[in-house]
């Protein structure tokens, strides 16, 4: 039987790319960057095996899966709005077909089934898997100098329940109260009491996640112009190595601060790779945050908020807020010019990866979609920094 060019990619998975590539074009003729990057990403991440174990006794093959989970990932790369576009694109470029792993256009799945499997997974947390997995092949033994870390609005299609919303804020408030009575509450567990942050100290990475609300709300920030820009959605905090590479990722509620989700992302990163600096903005200026990274044997670089500010920095005009204040040393401020390599990711994300095309709703099938770019800018930006010269 012939073989597919996705399996014949997951066979020569061990070549070089400059290796790899000629193998493929005398299947499937020449091929574009876009086309060469999907085959990338299928010979760094371990589709066939992380669907091979989760197969049950019944249901669908796992090459089934596997030729819709490549379809999507060929989505991300192609910055295809919706899975009906990527669906007309496969009936008419063959080359792409073949690297699914249909022969014809006639099997090529109905949309209801493209829907079927990425719910399925969504809920099984496909793609951060692969994205894991690519991590910890590429930057387990490299050793990274800096960490940037920031957020990004994503803008969602659904409704957020208002009546939800307060409801939840009225149970948060009389859940506070009783803790206020209570006479007890001072013998209460660390993890117990406190804000988020200092609760977020004395727990397991888990219970971390599982505490930050992810549902869709509306949000607000200030521009660039210092005008406030409302959006309904979520927000995706991402960590960032050198070369512009993702290592984690969180998905949380639009209106979650920033600094509610520092301390889980850099419990996160530091289990994956081994890196010396992080790089915040003012966002992530609080004193959890700064102790929580020195406990990891990292050393934060904050920008420091005017709230913390010296009488000499606060006197200073705030033109451009997030620029490091005199409190930062010269060797600080040189280092911290880096954090900008986070904000370049963002942006890619939304321009090449499909991150501004979001057509789902729920968090999981959101952080799906999501992760799927992220996973396809992982793999391009370290065939960037592996190419010579």
């Amino acid at each position: 039987m012939q073989m597919n060019p996705r399996q014949i990619v997951t066979q020569f998975a061990h070549l070089l790319q400059e290796e790899l590539f000629p193998v493929l074009q005398s299947f499937v003729g020449p091929m574009s960057g876009q086309m060469q990057l999907l085959a990338s990403v299928i010979s760094m991440a371990p589709l066939e095996r992380l669907l091979s174990a989760r197969r049950a006794a019944t249901g669908r093959p796992a090459k089934d899966r596997a030729a819709l989970a490549t379809a999507f990932m060929a989505k991300a790369i192609l910055n295809l709005p919706t899975t009906r576009d990527l669906i007309s694109r496969l009936r008419v470029d063959e080359a792409l077909r073949r690297f699914c792993g249909w022969g014809s256009v006639k099997a090529v799945p109905h949309e209801s089934k493209f829907s079927r499997a990425f719910a399925e997974f969504a809920g099984s947390e496909l793609p951060q898997q692969l994205h894991e997995s690519v991590i910890s092949a590429t930057q387990k033994d490299r050793l990274i100098g800096h960490i940037a870390r920031d957020s990004t609005a994503i803008p969602a299609r659904e409704h957020f329940s208002r009546e939800a919303r307060e409801n939840k804020k009225a149970k948060k408030e009389k859940a506070s109260k009783e803790r206020r009575n209570k006479a007890r509450f001072a013998k209460a567990k660390a993890a117990e009491r406190g804000t988020r942050i200092q609760r977020q100290r004395h727990q397991k990475l888990p219970e971390m996640l599982s505490g930050l609300p992810r549902d869709c709300d509306v949000a607000a920030k200030k521009n660039s112009q210092g005008n406030e820009q409302y959006w309904c959605g979520y927000k995706l905090h991402l960590d960032v190595a050198d070369g512009q590479v993702p290592v984690s990722a969180v998905l949380t509620s639009a209106s979650v601060h920033d600094s509610q989700v520092a301390i889980p992302l850099m419990t996160l990163t530091s289990q994956r790779v081994t890196h010396l600096y992080e790089l915040m903005d003012s966002a992530y200026d609080a004193d959890a945050i700064h102790a929580h990274s020195r406990q990891l044997n990292h050393v934060p670089i904050i920008a420091p908020h005017g709230r913390r500010g010296t009488k000499k920095s606060s006197q200073l005009p705030k033109v451009f807020p997030d620029k490091p204040t005199p409190q930062l040393t010269w060797a600080q401020q040189d280092r911290f010019k880096t954090r900008t390599m986070v904000e370049r990711v963002n942006a890619r994300l939304k321009d090449e990866f499909g991150a501004s095309h979001l057509r789902v709703r729920g968090p999981a099938k959101v952080m799906a979609h999501l992760m799927f770019g992220v996973l396809a800018l992982t793999v391009d930006q370290w065939l960037r920094l592996s190419v010579p010269g």
